[in-house]
């Protein structure tokens, strides 16, 4: 990969970053990072011979819809996610409109009668559905959006929980991703040719699950805040908002679904629970059916088929059984003629056409770090300072700001696993548990990454199908990121004092001892700062009837 840009590579994500949250404006602010990286790489190569300073800006123009229109159409999988977040949006619009979504509030009213409640629900059903994180922050956040604005919660919490469940549970699930990473170590050990000196890849990923410390810890952060109520930084505003006015979003935000404004009413006055449980049952079971039938082959174990199955294409098949699913039980009941149905359809297409906007210029802006070489600049930084003590802090931080800087966990996976496998090879002696520490230290630096990004496909993902502003998302879980990975970093030293994989046993419970403590002691002083109830849901508070708006 090149790296003759250097620190200039880094340029197009982080002015797109910067920008993202000072403007609120995700859409422009990419297109800018990707426009200012097709000025670097047109002014550093040169078309035919020097550029002239003026035409610059409009070659660069050029340049980015170079890398804007692969991102749509050359990658299968860019593609497919496409088609499977377009069809999500149809399905979840058919949920609507017949009713499902609200059938679902008054199911849970008698069970699921507190914030403290959604929130703990919210969180289980993410830790449950483990087998993909774009499905995850689609099926949780489709069936618990109308219940948390009934409790109250802000779409900024729920977004949260949806978020740092999805992508976190899916790095130690039997998942697409899981499949990925086997992968990754896989070609690496290949590519060493140390295949026979080692476990498997599989048995590598087994024993770098430890090691993943900040997706272990940001679950269970998730589980101290939604149980103990207690909130801190932007998150405290949100909620506090949320509770006193009853407005799960602040006045002007722009929220990137908003069921009410863009689908309107219900089609039936007696909303029936099976119009949402029919249509998510079959999209669950043609997801896993599907991914288990393309992953089959005989004698394969459970991980070789996850990671042989075809998961974006399951996602798409899925997707399309929820669609079709629900306009046959609405022709099929009466609730809506066909031609009704399928202009449901439509609107459901064009509640994700911003989302999925902003996913083709955050791929276009991975693709911008790729032809600058950002990725390679950052980790060939950190192979410089890496001893044994600081080799999974160095794998920490570079996979984070990569992460951060590009929008992918999986593209920096990519980028540093070809670097931190052998680097950990030679630094460990030849030792395969200093590997499954690399590996872990690096899933987890991917993750932290992208929760702090706003050009990260999962966040955006997760603002979608809250219903939550985006970079009111991104503003409000970053506080919480950086007390994860702040626990993750004492973590992770006191493990390279000891040196011993057990120790983590003991290390890891540490580590959520800290994190309750930290927020217990960082709500307290920010709600006395701010003059606010530093547990404002300390009773069973229940707010109005779901609504969308």
């Amino acid at each position: 990969m090149a790296t003759e840009f250097g620190a200039v590579s880094l340029v197009p994500p982080l002015l797109a970053i910067a920008l993202a949250i000072v403007t609120r404006r995700a859409l422009l602010s990419l297109f800018v990072g990707v426009w200012i990286g097709g000025v670097i790489n047109v002014a550093g190569a040169g078309i035919d011979g020097p550029v002239d300073v003026l035409t610059l800006p409009f070659v660069g123009v050029v340049e980015a819809f170079d890398w804007i229109v692969p991102a749509i159409g050359d990658s299968t999988t860019n593609a497919e996610i496409i088609v499977f977040t377009f069809l999500l949006g149809a399905g979840i619009a058919l949920l609507w409109r017949l009713g499902g979504s609200l059938a679902v509030g008054q199911a849970a009213a008698g069970v699921v009668d507190s914030h403290r409640k959604v929130g703990v629900m919210a969180w289980l059903l993410g830790i449950v559905w483990f087998f993909d994180d774009y499905a995850n922050t689609a099926i949780v956040g489709s069936a618990m959006k109308d219940i948390a604005d009934t409790m109250n919660m802000s779409r900024e919490k729920l977004a949260y929980v949806i978020d740092s469940t999805a992508a976190p549970v899916a790095t130690f699930g039997i998942s697409s991703w899981t499949a990925f990473q086997i992968g990754l170590i896989e070609g690496q050990y290949a590519e060493m040719g140390i295949a026979g000196q080692t476990p498997s890849a599989t048995v590598t990923w087994l024993w770098s699950i430890p090691f993943n410390v900040y997706c272990l810890l940001a679950v269970l952060m998730v589980g101290i805040v939604v149980v103990t109520q207690r909130d801190f930084g932007e998150m405290l505003d949100a909620e506090t908002r949320a509770r006193e006015t009853g407005k799960v979003t602040r006045d002007d935000a722009n929220p990137l679904q908003s069921m009410k404004a863009d689908l309107g009413e219900p089609v039936t006055d007696d909303p029936r629970l099976r119009t949402f449980v029919v249509p998510v049952v079959v999209l669950v079971a043609v997801v896993v059916g599907s991914a288990a039938v393309t992953g089959y082959a005989p004698g394969r174990s459970a991980v070789g088929v996850a990671e042989n199955a075809n998961f974006t294409g399951a996602l798409v098949w899925g997707s399309f059984a929820m669609v079709a699913t629900a306009i046959a039980m609405g022709v099929g009941e009466g609730a809506m003629d066909i031609d009704e149905a399928m202009e449901t359809v439509l609107d459901g297409f064009g509640i994700m056409l911003h989302a999925v906007s902003i996913l083709v210029l955050a791929w276009s802006i991975g693709s911008v770090a790729g032809a600058l070489g950002t990725g390679r600049y950052v980790t060939n930084l950190a192979e410089g300072v890496v001893t044994p003590t600081l080799l999974p802090i160095v794998i920490l931080y570079a996979s984070a700001f990569i992460a951060f800087s590009i929008g992918t966990s999986w593209g920096t996976m990519s980028l540093v696993t070809p670097v931190a496998v052998p680097m950990a090879w030679e630094i460990g002696g030849g030792d395969p548990q200093m590997v499954a520490v690399a590996i872990g230290a690096l899933f987890s630096g991917a993750i932290f990454g992208d929760h702090v990004s706003p050009i990260s496909d999962t966040t955006i993902l997760s603002s979608t199908f809250a219903g939550s502003d985006h970079i009111d998302h991104v503003r409000t879980q970053i506080y919480y990121a950086l007390t994860v990975i702040l626990v993750a970093t004492v973590v992770y030293l006191a493990w390279s004092l000891v040196g011993s994989t057990y120790a983590m046993a003991i290390l890891l419970p540490l580590g959520v001892v800290a994190l309750a403590g930290i927020v217990y002691a960082l709500s307290e002083f920010d709600a006395a700062r701010k003059n606010v109830p530093a547990k404002p849901f300390s009773g069973e508070s229940r707010g109005s009837a779901p609504g969308d708006d």
